[in-house]
């Protein structure tokens, strides 16, 4: 590990980015154009107290989940992610799996998205990053390990995951999860990461291998659906999809399909996140 530099990197980063950029205003009292440390600590969901001894040069090492965290904040690109692993003395990680990294032009469009919840996704439904009206919406999806991290895993082995979808919805949601993973797996043929996963999912769930011996085949691209959720109720929202040129990750913006479901998500922004911890709905988006 690289201390020094790690620190001189990480400085150097945050005092590059404005703070437009990541969709915090620029208020007249700010005494330097870059990010403070505590709206780096804020983005990247740690201490402000860590970040300071990270920039000091004084901290153990950080895992790569917490460096994957500060790349996201710092809107780092992928040169600049790999470097940051390096200097921590971690390799870089895959383009996918458990490690993976939303690309920064996608992080970045995210900020941009404003009050429209938006994820990055893989192609095998990990949610790699998150805006906050996202978060909002479904809760945070980016700290899931092993197969839950997959939402098509969750949707068939966990069915409190189901139950945020009304019932005469959940078939068509299911039949649509399937039908994109099996059109992932005929691009990712023979890829271990693929076939594990799909061979897990059927030793877990009849229900998903009925629907796999049916060999349906269909890339998500729009949809609509409902979801149910816990403080606001009942939202319909469209869901448009932007895919990136290799296919690995896509852009996933929903926005309000009727007025009723508009004039709740800006409830959903008022009541904000307090009283809905991480991770504690597993609302199904994709």
């Amino acid at each position: 590990m690289e201390r020094d530099q790690l620190a001189d990197f990480l400085r150097r980063r945050r005092e590059a980015i404005r703070p437009a950029e990541v969709g915090i205003t620029d208020g007249p009292r700010r005494r330097t154009s870059g990010l403070r440390r505590e709206e780096v600590a804020m983005l990247a969901g740690m201490s402000v107290d860590y970040v300071v001894r990270l920039e000091q040069g004084r901290s153990s090492q950080p895992s790569p989940q917490l460096l994957g965290a500060l790349a996201r904040a710092l809107r780092l690109s992928e040169d600049e992610r790999d470097h940051l692993f390096h200097l921590a003395g971690h390799q870089p990680p895959p383009a996918d799996g458990v490690a993976g990294l939303a690309r920064a032009g996608l992080i970045r469009m995210l900020d941009l998205l404003g009050d429209n919840p938006a994820l990055v996704l893989s192609d095998l439904g990990e949610v790699l990053a998150q805006n906050r009206a996202a978060v909002l919406l479904t809760g945070d999806h980016t700290g899931f390990s092993g197969d839950r991290r997959y939402v098509a895993y969750r949707w068939f082995t966990d069915p409190a995951d189901r139950a945020v979808a009304p019932p005469e919805e959940q078939e068509h949601h299911a039949r649509q999860l399937v039908a994109d993973l099996r059109a992932a797996a005929g691009r990712r043929s023979g890829d271990p990461t693929v076939t594990g996963l799909i061979d897990r999912l059927r030793a877990a769930s009849a229900d998903f291998r009925r629907l796999w011996a049916e060999h349906e085949v269909a890339v998500r691209r729009a949809d609509r659906k409902t979801l149910l959720h816990p403080r606001v109720g009942r939202l319909v929202m469209d869901c448009e999809t932007l895919v990136t040129p290799d296919q690995g990750q896509l852009l996933l913006v929903l926005t309000p399909a009727d007025a009723e479901t508009r004039e709740r998500l800006q409830l959903l922004q008022v009541l904000g996140i307090e009283e809905f911890p991480t991770g504690s709905t597993d609302t199904p988006i994709r």
